[in-house]
């Protein structure tokens, strides 16, 4: 299976904001990012995305997307919509645990990932025949390309995904290959 994650363009956010699955807007055309990386995409392809407008606006641009909410970014309950620095010294105890903290009311890194690999386990089991893309978010483009590549949770957050950008892999019946990053 040919696989192209996406991560959404810009969102339209001030910075030091955490956002996480607040349905916000883009900073940047949804139609001109998906007219730059259609070069890079198969002619055909099967689209899969987060239903978070960020993410849904850019699928939709690229074709007729099967929304998921397995896809979504992690929720940051409490968190959302706040500055990171009205958040204090509780984003400590996030930097101390980055995969079990769980913000209040929100989710933690490992039970995003559970979801997002779930999905990725069903869309396995279809066994697409056509190019598959994905359209979602920073959070869950780590999960499924860190989980493919047998990387350790703890290694996921290395894996940083532009705004607006695809990454390829090959997932093959004996493993998987980076075919390129951010592009």
């Amino acid at each position: 299976m040919q696989l192209h994650l996406i991560r959404h363009p810009r969102p339209a956010i001030e910075p030091g904001i955490c956002y996480g699955q607040s349905d916000i807007g883009l900073a940047e055309s949804a139609v001109e990012v998906a007219t730059r990386l259609k070069p890079l995409l198969p002619d055909a392809y099967t689209v899969h995305a987060s239903p978070l407008l960020r993410a849904r606006l850019l699928a939709e641009a690229l074709g007729t997307p099967t929304l998921d909410e397995r896809l979504k970014e992690i929720h940051f309950g409490d968190w959302e919509g706040r500055s990171f620095e009205s958040i204090g010294s509780a984003i400590d105890d996030w930097a101390a645990d980055p995969l079990g903290f769980r913000a209040p009311g929100g989710e933690s890194a490992h039970e995003m990932s559970a979801r997002v690999l779930h999905w990725l386990s069903a869309l396995q089991l279809s066994a697409p025949t056509e190019p598959v893309v994905v359209v979602a978010h920073g959070g869950p483009l780590r999960a499924i390309a860190g989980h493919l590549l047998g990387l350790p949770p703890e290694r996921w957050l290395g894996l940083d995904f532009g705004c607006g950008q695809v990454t390829r892999l090959d997932v093959e019946g004996w493993g998987v290959v980076l075919r390129w990053f951010n592009r």
